[in-house]
Protein backbone atom coordinates (compact mmCIF):
# COMPACT_ATOMS: atom_id res chain seq x y z
CA UNK A 1 0.00 0.00 0.00
CA UNK A 2 1.36 3.41 -0.96
CA UNK A 3 0.44 6.14 1.49
CA UNK A 4 2.13 8.91 -0.46
CA UNK A 5 2.67 9.13 -4.19
CA UNK A 6 5.81 10.51 -5.81
CA UNK A 7 4.26 13.94 -6.40
CA UNK A 8 3.30 14.33 -2.72
CA UNK A 9 6.76 13.28 -1.57
CA UNK A 10 8.43 15.74 -3.94
CA UNK A 11 6.14 18.53 -2.70
CA UNK A 12 7.08 17.83 0.93
CA UNK A 13 10.77 17.68 -0.02
CA UNK A 14 10.51 21.14 -1.63
CA UNK A 15 8.50 22.70 1.19
CA UNK A 16 10.60 21.26 4.01
CA UNK A 17 14.04 21.24 2.35
CA UNK A 18 15.64 22.67 5.52
CA UNK A 19 14.42 19.73 7.60
CA UNK A 20 11.37 18.24 9.24
CA UNK A 21 10.54 17.27 12.81
CA UNK A 22 9.54 13.77 13.81
CA UNK A 23 6.15 15.08 14.91
CA UNK A 24 5.52 16.59 11.49
CA UNK A 25 6.45 13.31 9.82
CA UNK A 26 4.16 11.31 12.10
CA UNK A 27 1.25 13.71 11.48
CA UNK A 28 1.88 13.64 7.73
CA UNK A 29 1.68 9.85 7.54
CA UNK A 30 -1.25 9.66 9.95
CA UNK A 31 -3.15 12.11 7.72
CA UNK A 32 -2.65 9.61 4.88
CA UNK A 33 -4.02 6.70 6.93
CA UNK A 34 -0.66 5.16 7.80
CA UNK A 35 0.02 3.82 11.26
CA UNK A 36 3.16 5.61 12.39
CA UNK A 37 3.67 6.57 16.00
CA UNK A 38 6.44 8.63 17.54
CA UNK A 39 7.81 5.47 19.17
CA UNK A 40 7.87 3.63 15.82
CA UNK A 41 9.68 6.60 14.28
CA UNK A 42 12.25 6.46 17.13
CA UNK A 43 12.64 2.70 16.59
CA UNK A 44 13.38 3.23 12.89
CA UNK A 45 16.10 5.73 13.88
CA UNK A 46 17.52 3.39 16.55
CA UNK A 47 17.79 0.41 14.19
CA UNK A 48 19.39 2.52 11.46
CA UNK A 49 16.54 2.73 8.96
CA UNK A 50 16.40 6.51 9.39
CA UNK A 51 19.18 9.02 10.04
CA UNK A 52 19.57 10.78 13.36
CA UNK A 53 18.32 14.33 13.75
CA UNK A 54 20.43 17.43 14.05
CA UNK A 55 19.70 19.85 16.86
CA UNK A 56 18.61 23.33 15.80
CA UNK A 57 18.16 26.17 18.27
CA UNK A 58 14.81 27.92 18.39
CA UNK A 59 14.47 31.68 18.34
CA UNK A 60 13.81 33.34 21.63
CA UNK A 61 15.24 33.24 25.08
CA UNK A 62 15.38 29.87 26.86
CA UNK A 63 13.41 28.07 24.15
CA UNK A 64 15.90 25.22 23.70
CA UNK A 65 16.32 23.33 20.49
CA UNK A 66 14.42 20.97 18.27
CA UNK A 67 15.52 17.92 16.32
CA UNK A 68 15.31 18.29 12.55
CA UNK A 69 15.57 15.30 10.25
CA UNK A 70 16.53 15.48 6.60
CA UNK A 71 13.33 15.58 4.59
CA UNK A 72 14.46 12.35 2.88
CA UNK A 73 12.99 10.51 5.90
CA UNK A 74 9.56 10.97 4.29
CA UNK A 75 10.65 9.02 1.21
CA UNK A 76 12.43 6.44 3.36
CA UNK A 77 9.36 5.83 5.52
CA UNK A 78 7.19 5.49 2.42
CA UNK A 79 9.53 2.72 1.18
CA UNK A 80 9.62 1.07 4.62
CA UNK A 81 5.82 1.09 4.84
CA UNK A 82 5.49 -0.36 1.35
CA UNK A 83 8.00 -3.12 2.09
CA UNK A 84 6.30 -3.97 5.38
CA UNK A 85 2.94 -4.17 3.58
CA UNK A 86 4.61 -6.69 1.23
CA UNK A 87 5.57 -8.84 4.21
CA UNK A 88 9.13 -7.74 4.92
CA UNK A 89 10.20 -7.40 8.55
CA UNK A 90 12.30 -4.61 10.05
CA UNK A 91 15.23 -7.06 10.04
CA UNK A 92 14.68 -7.83 6.34
CA UNK A 93 14.66 -4.12 5.58
CA UNK A 94 17.81 -3.54 7.68
CA UNK A 95 19.63 -6.11 5.54
CA UNK A 96 18.23 -4.77 2.30
CA UNK A 97 19.49 -2.49 -0.39
CA UNK A 98 17.21 0.22 1.05
CA UNK A 99 19.48 0.49 4.08
CA UNK A 100 22.58 0.43 1.88
CA UNK A 101 21.10 3.21 -0.29
CA UNK A 102 20.14 5.25 2.80
CA UNK A 103 23.63 4.97 4.27
CA UNK A 104 25.22 5.90 0.95
CA UNK A 105 22.91 8.92 0.72
CA UNK A 106 24.04 10.01 4.19
CA UNK A 107 27.70 9.63 3.20
CA UNK A 108 27.13 11.59 -0.03
CA UNK A 109 25.52 14.40 1.93
CA UNK A 110 28.42 14.45 4.40
CA UNK A 111 30.91 14.42 1.53
CA UNK A 112 29.19 17.37 -0.15
CA UNK A 113 29.24 19.36 3.11
CA UNK A 114 32.92 18.53 3.70
CA UNK A 115 33.91 19.49 0.15
CA UNK A 116 31.99 22.76 0.48
CA UNK A 117 33.70 23.59 3.80
CA UNK A 118 37.15 22.68 2.51
CA UNK A 119 36.50 24.66 -0.68
CA UNK A 120 35.76 27.77 1.37
CA UNK A 121 38.98 27.32 3.35
CA UNK A 122 41.00 26.59 0.21
CA UNK A 123 39.82 29.84 -1.41
CA UNK A 124 41.26 31.77 1.55
CA UNK A 125 44.62 29.98 1.48
CA UNK A 126 47.75 31.40 -0.23
CA UNK A 127 48.13 28.13 -2.21
CA UNK A 128 44.50 28.37 -3.28
CA UNK A 129 44.84 26.95 -6.79
CA UNK A 130 46.78 23.87 -5.67
CA UNK A 131 44.28 23.03 -2.94
CA UNK A 132 41.24 23.63 -5.13
CA UNK A 133 42.63 21.29 -7.82
CA UNK A 134 43.42 18.61 -5.24
CA UNK A 135 39.96 18.97 -3.75
CA UNK A 136 38.34 18.44 -7.17
CA UNK A 137 40.41 15.26 -7.67
CA UNK A 138 39.62 13.98 -4.18
CA UNK A 139 35.89 14.58 -4.62
CA UNK A 140 35.89 12.78 -7.99
CA UNK A 141 37.67 9.77 -6.47
CA UNK A 142 35.32 9.70 -3.47
CA UNK A 143 32.28 9.73 -5.76
CA UNK A 144 33.71 6.85 -7.80
CA UNK A 145 34.28 4.92 -4.57
CA UNK A 146 30.66 5.55 -3.54
CA UNK A 147 29.46 4.25 -6.92
CA UNK A 148 31.50 1.06 -6.40
CA UNK A 149 30.08 0.66 -2.89
CA UNK A 150 26.56 1.05 -4.30
CA UNK A 151 27.22 -1.73 -6.82
CA UNK A 152 28.59 -4.05 -4.14
CA UNK A 153 25.74 -3.16 -1.78
CA UNK A 154 23.18 -3.89 -4.46
CA UNK A 155 24.79 -7.25 -5.16
CA UNK A 156 25.05 -8.46 -1.56
CA UNK A 157 21.89 -7.00 0.00
CA UNK A 158 19.18 -9.50 0.88
CA UNK A 159 16.43 -7.51 -0.85
CA UNK A 160 17.39 -6.15 -4.25
CA UNK A 161 16.76 -2.57 -5.40
CA UNK A 162 14.04 -3.77 -7.79
CA UNK A 163 12.11 -5.56 -5.03
CA UNK A 164 12.52 -2.56 -2.72
CA UNK A 165 11.27 -0.23 -5.45
CA UNK A 166 14.32 2.03 -5.37
CA UNK A 167 16.28 0.80 -8.39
Amino acid sequence: MDYMDQTEIERVERERAAGITSGEVVRLFESKGARLSASTFRKYVQVGLLPRSRRVGRKGKHTGSTGLYPVSVVRRIAVIKRMMAEGYTVEDIRGSFVTVANRLEDVEKGLAELVQDLGRKAREHPRRRQFEEELVRAEREARRALERLEKVGGAVATVTPEIAGVG
